[in-house]
């Protein structure tokens, strides 16, 4: 069986097989990330290997020009050519030393000349006796400097290391020239920078090769979607999670929102995404339970709560990578429809079991006045019918009275003719009372609460049989709601206290037991109060649920005695 996982990226796939085809260049994210890697990267290398080899050059080129200077003054230091200068043919001493050293260093000439420039060695012996070229003898000759010059000389432009030759009192008597060409220089700036750009060259191809293998990588990790494509799903994305129903809020490892959508904003009442987005979740929604996903990693399904004044269903999943928590989603789906149907199915249902139990409370009773009058008993069929007139104006008038809320005063009625028919004595404490209409939430949790506690006391108190009672206290005096049911049924054994209200734990024989005391015990922490557990004076179990008052509606209560709607 396929995995989620591998169906969407099968979805993924066959977007991509059935996406529109655009340019070579812009529909290939593999060649576009493989183009700016290695460009990128050759352009680095070709600036730093032209640096580099520019700098080697110009050391070579430096070695060089130091390399003439030093044989120039080796030459200009020799005495047998400093002596040669008195003689009269100082050329034929000076030219076979010159000569020789040129031979050696492997210079392209080594020129020797008096304070005139003339020559008294030179290459070519024809030259001799004849004036230097290139006009940077001034320096050495008039300052006595040892320099390096690039001229132009009869040889061809050459580097030349020139120095003054001094007697033996430290006069200038003559200047020794060494020249190495420039062609040659660049010879050997060439092979000694070659290897470097060979290196550059290779760099590049592995570059290539690099950004090629880095592009498939990246091309594999987006399920080989192209950056439009993923743009578009995070468009859609987007638009589909603000345009749903149901709200969705996630958070990281470390508890901070992530993600919350329109609706979920709204459920919570929070303030615009960009001012919730990277705050902690126990901050912006304190009561949340994301932390115990988070901590513990279980899955909660289908948890009902009320969000103000709206009921939600809410399911919270870790979200898990390779077995480790690195987040949780929370998503709320809205009761209200459910609800809403729910509540007009219960008030038919109500009204059913109310006609139900009327009909067959008055078909018994109009049978006994159909006898009392075959048996010409007028007068007790007379008082029946009055005694039953007067009880019923009692009870209507009692809620019209003392119960506001005209939903609540509907639910009692429908009770107190459920328990005449189960042969249980239901009363309603006269200092009972409900000031306040109640909102559509407070409604809901009060037909909840009362309905279930009611119900669960009839049902103990038909164990006494025909001597069954429940009683019935409420009042919204105060800050809080406070409804007490208490009958004389045997009561709560001492080892079922403690589990009394947990979910699916019932004293009553079947299935789909548990739920009414567990439902009224979350309704009770949810808004703001509790239920307890103690013995009835009455004899057997009594059962007080405390509301917060702010379910009833902040408008002006309603006065005692309006008529019911």
């Amino acid at each position: 069986m396929s995995s989620p996982r591998s169906e969407s990226i099968a979805d993924l796939q066959r977007l991509r097989r059935g996406r529109p085809r655009r340019g070579w260049l812009t529909r290939s994210f593999r060649l576009q990330v493989m183009l700016l890697v290695g460009v990128l990267l050759a352009g680095m290398l070709l600036a730093q290997g032209a640096y580099l080899n520019h700098r080697k050059g110009e050391i070579v080129s430096q070695q060089m020009g130091e390399r003439a200077l030093a044989v120039a003054l080796s030459v200009a230091s020799i005495p047998e050519l400093i002596a040669a200068f008195d003689d009269p043919d100082p050329s034929a001493t000076i030219q076979p030393i010159a000569e020789r050293i040129r031979r050696e260093t492997g210079a392209r000439y080594v020129v020797v000349g008096n304070t005139d420039s003339l020559r008294y060695s030179h290459p070519l012996p024809e030259r001799l006796g004849k004036r230097m070229v290139g006009g940077d003898n001034d320096r050495a000759l008039l300052h006595g400097e040892s320099y390096v010059s690039e001229a132009t000389g009869s040889l061809g432009e050459a580097m030349r290391g020139k120095t003054p030759v001094f007697d033996a009192e430290g006069n200038i008597i003559g200047i020794v020239s060494v020249g190495f060409m420039l062609d040659r220089v660049a010879m050997d700036v060439t092979e000694h920078t070659s290897l470097g750009w060979w290196l550059v060259a290779l760099m590049i191809v592995l570059g290539f090769a690099g950004a090629y293998l880095l592009s498939r990588h990246l091309k594999k990790v987006i399920l080989g979607l192209e950056p439009y494509e993923i743009a578009r799903l995070a468009m859609e994305k987007e638009a589909i999670l603000q345009s749903i129903h149901e709200g969705i809020l996630a958070v990281n490892r470390e508890g901070q929102i992530t993600l919350v959508n329109q609706q979920a904003r709204r459920f919570l009442g929070l303030p615009p995404a960009e001012r919730v987005l990277g705050q902690p979740i126990q901050q912006v929604v304190p009561n949340s339970r994301l932390s115990e996903v988070l901590e513990r990693g279980e899955r909660q399904f289908d948890q009902e709560m009320w969000l103000g004044d709206h009921p939600v269903v809410v399911n919270r999943v870790p979200i898990l990578d390779g077995g480790e928590i690195e987040g949780a989603v929370s998503t709320f789906r809205s009761r209200r429809e459910i609800v809403d149907l729910s509540n007009a199915l219960s008030a038919a249902s109500r009204d059913v079991d109310m006609l139900r139990a009327q009909a067959h409370e008055y078909s018994n009773k109009l049978y006994t006045i159909s006898g009392m009058l075959q048996l010409d008993r007028i007068d007790d069929a007379l008082a029946l019918i009055h005694q039953e007139n007067a009880r019923q104006q009692e009870q209507m008038s009692f809620l019209m009275q003392h119960v506001a809320d005209p939903v609540i005063s509907g639910t009692l009625l429908g009770k107190m003719t459920r328990a005449r028919e189960l042969c249980v004595a239901l009363e309603i404490d006269e200092h009972s009372s409900l000031s306040s209409p109640l909102t559509v939430t407070g409604q809901e949790v009060m037909m909840t609460v009362i309905g279930n506690l009611l119900d669960n006391a009839c049902h103990a108190a038909q164990q006494r049989g025909n001597d069954g009672q429940v009683r019935l206290f409420f009042t919204d005096l105060g800050e809080q709601l406070l409804i007490e049911v208490e009958d004389n049924g045997p009561g709560v054994a001492a080892e079922h206290v403690e589990a009394i209200f947990d979910e699916g734990f019932s004293t009553k024989p079947g299935k789909h037991r548990g739920l009414g005391l567990a439902l009224v015990s979350r309704l009770c922490r949810e808004h703001g109060g509790a239920i307890t557990l103690e013995e009835s004076e009455l004899g057997g179990a009594c059962f007080t649920a405390v509301l917060d008052r702010s379910l009833c509606r902040t408008s002006q209560p309603v006065e005692a005695g309006s008529p019911l709607s």
